[in-house]
Order: C-alpha cells, then structure tokens, then sequence
C-alpha cells in the first residue's frame, strides 16, 4: 500500500478483538475505518478510526464506505461467535456469518478492494485428531460456528480466481486477556469465556461452572491454547503486510503451543486477583474436546509472529486490570 492507499475497513471493529486490531493498525501508520452495527459491539470501544453505523448485510451501505474512505483492504470480525447459541439458532449464524461476509466481499469485488483477512477460528477443525493442529489438519467442524466460518474460508480461492482478491484466515484459538494499556477490553453480553467468567466470579458475580472433569488430560479439565488479544492483532497486521508484500493467500493457525486447564485458569485467576473463585462441577458439554492446541509454526516463520503476552498469568492480569478499572464493561448495553 502507498502512502495515500493505506486505509482499511474493519468490520466489527467495536467488538473485543475488531478493537485491538483497529488499534494495531493505528499504531502501524493505517488509517482506520471501523464498520459495526453496535448490535454485539461498543461505541466506547472505538477508540482508533471513524466509526461508520451499518451491516454488513447492506451491500450497499458496504460499498459506500469502501468508496468514500478509498479503502484498499478489510479485516473481516463481524461474527457471531458463541457455539451453543449456533447449535441453537442455526439460521442466525448462517445467515450473518456466511451471508454477510458474501456481502462484504461482494462490495469489495464491485469496489475493487484487493485485500482480505478473515477473522476465522479453530473451530472449524472440529475434533482433534492430532494435537497439536496444524493448519493442515482435516476440517470438519462439529457446530454451525466453526461451520459458518469454514464456508467463507472455501469462498474465498474462488474469489481470487474470479477477481484477483487475495486473503488470509487466520484460525485463532482462544482468545483472551485485554490491551496492556488499559484502554479496551473484553465485554460480551453475556459472557461466555472461562477467564472473564473466572474473574466475575472471583469479583462476587456469579460463581463459575466448570463442564466435566473426567477428561483424559492431567488434571481431569479441558485444556485449551489461550493467546492474547493484542497478539492476535499483531498478528493480523503482519498477515496483511504480507499478503501485500507477496501478494500470497494464505492461512495461519494463532496461538501459543502450550495448553492450560480450566483448572489452570482458576488458580491463576486466584493467584492474580488474591480471591476464592468459587465453583461447582456440572456435566460435560456436548462437543467439548478434551484438548484443543495450535501448532502455530507457520506463522512465526512466514509472519515472523511472536506472542510478547504467552504467559497465563499476564493474560489473566491483563484481563484483571481491566475488568476492575471498568466492572460494567463499556456500560452501554
């Protein structure tokens, strides 16, 4: 991208990790157009970039802020994500997370918009066969979620065929912590990840329910790989340098190598916060595997991607500091 060309459109941009990438891409020297509908997102949360109000739904509305913005890539995160809701409401995920990105990438074919990273996960390897996953791993996701990202995933060669849109997906793990400074964070309504609810619970909020603990793994609980947001959105700007560099599509597995239980996360978030964090056992959830773990290899070497915030403690105490400094969220919803 030149000088003048170098603005991106991140759909989703109010949201946990569409934020932090705004902001890594502000650091970065980009300009910065965020596009959300607020349904999920946070007005407060945009704090780098021009808002735009719309959905991604409205082609129109799409192809309208590509042009006026003259926008030369976009960074895809406006998804639903929350897998017992897509077992639940199939047609809610298909709908915004296959249909809407097929209008994305709609408006950015018809406004010629090259570049393309799609906020994708490893849900759409399903079960393990082998651990750690690599990006070769069969994929055969087991919920509508994973199944919804995979279907953009299997869109896109035949978009660069078609018309020369190139793109990364990039296949995160478990996303987690908050930005170190302390500017935005993690706020879902409700929430449903282990170390926000861990630390609700330790703060008096509800206690925490832990799904089985008769797994085949050390300690009887799941293990999963925790890689922290503000790496994840370094890692979306390299990918994006990159593929502009090399004009390459690709796809890349994010996240550390090394696996912590959801008995890990409540000692941790014990140790960080000083408090009990009360919990009761309920029965395993159906699909849960017992182990999820990324071999993330190829994108240290072809990305030069290092996580600076591998540690659990520091996700957790990132994800502490800001939950105490702001116990309502961004208070708008």
């Amino acid at each position: 991208m030149g000088a003048s060309s170098r603005a991106v459109l991140v759909t989703g941009g109010a949201g946990y990790i569409g934020s932090h990438a705004a902001k890594a891409l502000a650091r970065a020297g980009y300009y910065v157009v965020v596009f959300d509908n607020l349904v999920a997102g946070h007005r407060a949360a945009v704090k780098y970039g021009e808002l735009v109000e719309g959905d991604i739904a409205d082609v129109a509305a799409v192809r309208g802020a590509l042009r006026r913005h003259a926008i030369s890539a976009v960074m895809h995160f406006a998804a639903f994500l929350d897998v017992g809701e897509s077992v639940r409401d199939p047609v809610r995920y298909y709908r915004n997370n296959v249909v809407g990105a097929l209008g994305v990438l709609e408006a950015m074919v018809a406004e010629s918009v090259p570049y393309f990273v799609l906020s994708s996960t490893c849900a759409t390897y399903g079960e393990p066969v082998e651990t750690p996953m690599s990006e070769t791993h069969p994929q055969r996701p087991i919920n509508s979620y994973g199944e919804t990202k995979l279907a953009i995933e299997r869109a896109l060669p035949h978009f660069e065929r078609a018309h020369g849109l190139h793109s990364v997906a990039l296949r995160y793990f478990n996303a987690a912590g908050a930005d170190p400074d302390g500017e935005i964070g993690e706020d879902h309504a409700p929430e449903i990840h282990l170390i926000p609810r861990a630390l609700e619970a330790a703060g008096g909020g509800p206690g925490l329910q832990v799904f089985g603990d008769d797994y085949p793994t050390p300690d009887g609980t799941c293990l999963r790989d925790y890689v922290h947001v503000s790496d994840l959105a370094d890692a979306h700007v390299r990918a994006l340098e990159e593929m502009i560099a090399t004009g390459r599509s690709a796809a890349y597995n994010l996240g550390t190598g090394r696996p912590h239980s959801v008995k890990d996360v409540i000692t941790t978030v014990e140790k960080v916060t000083g408090r009990r964090v009360p919990w009761t056992l309920a029965a395993r959830r159906p699909g849960d595997p017992a182990v999820l773990c990324a071999a993330a290899q190829k994108a240290r070497t072809e990305l030069r991607w290092q996580p600076r915030y591998a540690d659990l403690d520091t996700i957790v105490r990132t994800a502490w500091d800001w939950h105490r400094a702001h116990p309502r969220g961004y208070g708008d919803k």
